[in-house]
């Protein structure tokens, strides 16, 4: 789309927000335009469905979250089948299934989310005798950040859950807005203790750091601090941090190490939305198979540059070597202001993580 759109709506690129009224009328301006594709997506439900195409085994992964039953809940529920993915959806017959509208300037993207049936996810729904032992059996429990929006009652008890029985919990702080608005900072403030893996970019760092009051913006500074919130487990948190095409910040008990990323050449770079998620979901698959940190990284990186030479989170039908010397990931900031491109898309989150907003995800 043009830059005057996100003006129109008052939209920031490169940051994600949800729909409010005056942002209504740009769900149905974006199905009008000939170009607009429909993508299963979600930034949780996108972890989850990279991690299981990297871990290449049937039902390995389980995703949580609430949809609508409706044409495109039902687009989510086949994406998720088709992946091997195992969607334990909480279905709410009277809410649409919740939809971002994702608005590409150049390589630059804004996020406009309307979370609609995935703001209706209940813990009931996590804890039911059935999804509960399928919570139980996960090595791995992943939430984005945006989660603590919609239930951060299931938050509570699924990291509660792995705190007990050794497993792993990970989360993402996924947007600027979760640590600026009080009442979903506070859940991060709580889960904290329990976090093993915290994962985010340089921009949601620092905006932690800024409402930390700890007066800085060095990114590697900010990840220490954050490794060094007291935690309630004998594991020490890891604190991942992207920053496009600079080096990955890893801060493991105050102790800060770099992985370099790889690059792509701008001609192989089609669209960077969802690289992010994707980084997550071969660092998860990495930390399922009990690889190193150095080794979940370079998993991590080999996941988002397949899905930046691709439209929407899609990747080839098996893993080439997921993190050995591939040719590359995300040239991020360095090509993010270039205005090559132009697209619009209207992604369908998948309940609970939703587009943008949020879920569980169980490995």
């Amino acid at each position: 789309v043009g830059q005057d759109m996100l003006e129109k709506y008052k939209l920031l690129p490169g940051n994600a927000i949800l729909a409010e009224k005056e942002h209504q009328p740009l769900f149905e301006e974006l199905q009008k335009l000939p170009n607009v594709q429909y993508i299963a997506g979600g930034a949780t439900q996108n972890s989850i469905r990279v991690a299981q195409w990297m871990l290449q085994e049937p039902n390995a992964t389980a995703y949580m979250g609430c949809i609508g039953s409706d044409e495109n809940g039902n687009k989510l529920k086949k994406a998720c089948e088709a992946d091997g993915v195992n969607a334990l959806y909480l279905e709410d017959k009277s809410t649409p299934t919740g939809t971002c509208a994702t608005l590409i300037v150049g390589i630059e993207r804004s996020l406009c989310t309307n979370l609609d049936a995935a703001n209706n996810y209940k813990v009931d729904h996590c804890k039911s005798a059935e999804n509960w032992k399928v919570v139980e059996a996960a090595k791995v429990v992943y939430s984005a950040g945006f989660f603590a929006t919609v239930s951060p009652d299931s938050i509570k008890e699924a990291s509660k859950q792995k705190a007990a029985d050794g497993g792993l919990y990970c989360m993402n702080l996924s947007a600027p807005f979760l640590m600026q608005v009080p009442p979903f900072k506070a859940v991060f403030t709580e889960t904290m203790p329990l976090v093993d893996f915290l994962f985010g970019n340089e921009t949601e760092a620092r905006t932690w750091a800024e409402t930390e009051s700890w007066d800085t913006t060095d990114v590697a500074f900010i990840a220490t601090r954050l490794s060094l919130i007291p935690s309630a487990k004998s594991r020490k948190r890891t604190v991942v941090i992207t920053q496009g095409c600079d080096p990955t910040i890893v801060a493991i008990n105050g102790h800060v190490t770099e992985y370099p990323v790889l690059t792509l050449p701008k001609e192989k770079l089609v669209d960077t939305n969802g690289a992010g998620d994707a980084y997550v979901g071969g660092f998860l698959a990495g930390l399922v198979k009990g690889k190193s940190i150095e080794e979940c990284c370079k998993a991590g990186a080999y996941a988002a540059a397949e899905i930046v030479q691709r439209s929407g989170c899609t990747f080839p039908p098996k893993p080439d070597g997921e993190g050995q010397e591939h040719r590359g990931v995300l040239q991020g900031r360095c090509l993010r202001r270039r205005r090559d491109r132009a697209a619009q898309r209207l992604h369908l989150p998948s309940q609970a993580r939703l587009q943008v907003l949020s879920s569980s995800c169980l490995m």
